[in-house]
């Protein structure tokens, strides 16, 4: 059991607005702090948090209470649980009476596979000289605690040796425990770089491979302690900086925020491994800074920038985004000496709004009066996201960006005409679905391939052939990248969605037979009963029945 002295020590530690503050955008209203309840839908705040009481309460649904009672609510968790939750957040050591914490344990293993890490780079040479190539000082090794993790093996004999228990290992994502009940390590001959919590405690992992493994970078699961949509790589070394020159760096890798910070850029941080998402958005808010984007210059730098870019505006951030040149990245520039350029880079970024609005315009063909339609209809969509006073102001841009009247943004517009999209009616928005979907996954596209073939598709065929030739400068495939209407489907909803355009392309294929001139008799009695006792009854039953070439 939890002491209760070490609890009550606990609650005099934590602020109440810096935990709730990690899951809801908190704004200042006079002594308190309001926001949107997280716990019921609503449009005007009404979720209020003191921190004079250290309480919150909503007077819209009634919940209230203390920071343990809204981390109980807000995860799910029990009370010890929450005790432990938020003890680890702040870095906090609780004492136990009788038995011991998984928590506690777990933290125990970070921390010391930690210092392991860093011991195991000291000897090995070929991490170091990895470390060395890419530019990275003994210092920022030092700093950011960079270590190495060898064999499996060497791993698991020193978590035994230590007597840390593997459960609690698996609990702290440094093991997995396979269908056979057997354990492995989760990281094997990588460069670590260790993931701590905005307090500076240890909550995972992200492993750079030096062996050529498929897998460039791997990060450790999603556990009770680690939420990687909820981190920010570096953010406990960032913070004092950011909160100082009201600046925030947000780039894409571990190795680029050592070389931002080496180079004296403190403010940077990264994802870890995934997009920037609203649920980093009340990090983000701390400190109130303005938010730039430093991203790489390639395709898929330019697709994640505009993302993020349109989220952060909706939510009414200041910043801007950089995109560096020439298929280089942060950490290249700084390693090659060129830090002023990064400097003057980022004095110059894009402000994040008319970023969007040239993206969004740069994603057509405007020859095309059908395309030009639908970047009207996108871009409105976007406008339509901000506050009245930021929308008039940049109407202006949007209009002369697309060549269409500044009028036609406003409350006359009707933005459901504009919605045609591409070169084709949108009469198939499940078609485009799948696209925009295979767009978001590309590792799900050989699995569709395998049963279906491009010329399903139809009067987007030429679309899918773009996708899978990885053209994603295409600027019909830019459009459907930024289109929100488009749902991004589950494994499930595709493999339920390609099943109807199986459906569809077979029935289609039965009007056809008849009519086909081609083939003698025999052959079309073939092929009508094989469809219409075999393919489509398979496909209906929901399996998904892989596209036959002499049908």
């Amino acid at each position: 059991m939890i002491d209760n002295a070490s609890i009550e020590s606990l609650k005099s530690t934590i602020d109440i607005v810096d935990v709730i503050g990690n899951y809801v955008e908190l704004k200042k209203a006079g002594a308190n702090y309001k926001a949107n309840c997280p716990f019921h839908g609503e449009k005007t705040p009404s979720f209020v948090v003191s921190p004079s009481k250290q309480i919150y309460h909503c007077f819209g649904c009634g919940a209230g209470g203390d920071a343990i009672k809204f981390m109980m609510e807000i995860e799910k968790l029990t009370y010890p649980e929450a005790i432990e939750k938020l003890a680890s957040m702040f870095n906090f050591s609780l004492r136990y009476t009788k038995g011991s914490s998984d928590y506690s344990d777990a933290k125990r293993v970070l921390e010391a596979i930690q210092r392991w890490y860093v011991k195991n780079l000291e000897g090995h040479t070929v991490a170091k000289q990895y470390l060395k190539e890419r530019g990275v000082s003994q210092n920022s090794i030092e700093r950011f605690g960079i270590g190495y993790v060898p064999d499996g093996r060497s791993a698991m004999k020193f978590l035994d040796a230590t007597s840390l228990p593997r459960p609690q290992a698996v609990e702290a994502g440094v093991l997995a425990q396979g269908e056979d009940g057997h354990y492995y390590v989760r990281l094997v001959e990588r460069i670590t770089f260790p993931i701590f919590s905005p307090s500076g405690a240890a909550v995972g992992f992200g492993g750079r491979t030096i062996t050529n493994h498929p897998a460039k970078y791997i990060n450790s699961p999603q556990t009770k302690l680690f939420n990687k949509s909820r981190l920010l790589y570096g953010y406990h070394l960032a913070k004092e900086s950011i909160y100082k020159n009201k600046k925030l760096i947000v780039c894409e890798g571990y190795l680029d925020v050592v070389m931002f910070h080496q180079a004296g850029f403190t403010e940077a941080v990264a994802t870890l491994g995934t997009a920037l998402t609203s649920e980093h958005l009340p990090l983000l808010r701390k400190g109130d800074p303005k938010v730039i984007l430093a991203y790489d210059g390639d395709k898929a730098g330019v697709a994640a920038a505009l993302k993020a870019a349109q989220m952060l505006a909706h939510a009414n951030f200041d910043g801007g985004v950089v995109l560096f040149p020439d298929g280089q990245d942060p950490a290249d520039l700084i390693a090659k000496g060129q830090s002023e350029k990064v400097a003057s880079l980022l004095r110059d970024a894009k402000p994040l709004i008319p970023f969007v609005l040239e993206k969004i315009a740069g994603g057509y063909d405007l020859n095309d009066p059908r395309a030009k339609e639908a970047a009207f209809g996108t871009m409105k969509q976007f406008l339509s996201g901000l506050s009245q006073i930021i929308k008039d102001a940049y109407i202006p841009l949007a209009s002369t960006l697309i060549g269409v009247s500044p009028a036609m943004f406003g409350a006359q517009a009707r933005p459901e005409r504009a919605r045609q999209n591409f070169s084709q009616p949108r009469d198939d928005v499940a078609q485009l679905s799948i696209l925009k979907t295979l767009l978001e996954k590309p590792e799900l596209i050989d699995s569709v391939l395998d049963v279906v073939d491009v010329e399903m598709f139809g009067g987007y065929a030429s679309l899918f052939s773009a996708l899978i030739n990885e053209q994603k400068d295409h600027p019909h495939l830019m459009g459907l990248a930024v289109d929100e209407s488009l749902k991004v489907m589950s494994e499930e909803e595709l493999q339920a969605a390609l099943r109807n355009v199986l459906i569809r392309h077979y029935e289609e294929k039965l009007k056809r037979i008849p009519h086909d001139a081609q083939l003698p008799s025999s052959k079309k009695i073939y092929l009508i009963r094989k469809i219409k006792t075999e393919i489509i009854p398979r496909l209906k039953r929901g399996e998904l029945v892989v596209s036959e070439t002499d049908i």
